[in-house]
């Protein structure tokens, strides 16, 4: 399991961090709203854990601009502030959780797990992605876009439904061949460019809006654009 932590507080952080990895979790901290804002936006968590009151950004303009995007990793809110009317907006701002300081450590892990198995639940019980007018079947097994169906091979879907299930988000080429070729090294081929190559000319070719986007320097990212 991934988990990503934004906390400024050094002594809250450390303390989040050995505690996390303790319990197997492999951990990205940021110190900073704006620093844990691209993190957030450019990897793929099971997990953050999001302080409110943040330099750069705070941690209820992160939530949002990540809910924006169509990220549904669960959120924890850590916050000082810890008023019902505090709890209420970071709950409605888009955290799933909120956890007041001082906490304990045992009842924040708690909160990680169910929220993680939640998520999963979820995860696992969705049967059709959408984005745009681009739509997946993963029982049928097709794919369309705008009404018209799109022949797409075992690999082609398998990448595309990771591109769907992190629309918004881009996805590094690491990302990819983990999850979708199932390696945990580079092979130096250029595997990734024919396979999104080949997926392009057959989601985008045909129709006025691309939605495939080329992060130069970073990865893929399939999103609807403006």
């Amino acid at each position: 399991m991934k988990a990503l932590v934004i906390e400024d507080d050094q002594d809250v952080a450390s303390y989040l961090l050995k505690g996390l990895r303790e319990s197997d979790f492999v951990v990205d901290h940021a110190a900073d709203g704006k620093e844990g804002m691209m993190m957030a936006a450019s990897e793929d968590y099971d997990i953050m854990i999001v302080d409110r009151m943040l330099p750069g950004m705070d941690g209820l303009s992160i939530i949002k601009t990540v809910r924006a995007t169509g990220n549904r990793t669960p959120v924890i809110i850590l916050s000082a502030l810890g008023d019902v009317d505090d709890r209420v907006e970071g709950l409605r701002g888009g955290g799933d959780d909120y956890l007041t300081k001082p906490f304990s450590f045992h009842e924040l892990l708690a909160r990680i797990e169910s929220l993680i198995r939640r998520n999963q639940h979820t995860a696992e019980t969705e049967t059709v992605l959408r984005v745009a007018d681009l739509e997946m079947d993963l029982l049928a097994r097709t794919v369309k876009r705008a009404g018209k169906n799109i022949d797409v091979q075992p690999r082609e879907f398998r990448l595309l439904e990771y591109l769907m299930r992190n629309a918004g988000q881009v996805v590094t080429r690491t990302m990819l061949l983990e999850k979708v070729w199932d390696y945990h090294f580079d092979p130096q081929t250029n595997v990734i460019d024919v396979h999104i190559s080949r997926l392009r000319a057959k989601i985008d070719k045909e129709f006025d809006t691309p939605l495939l986007q080329t992060v130069r320097g970073a990865g893929y990212m399939l999103r609807e654009t403006a």
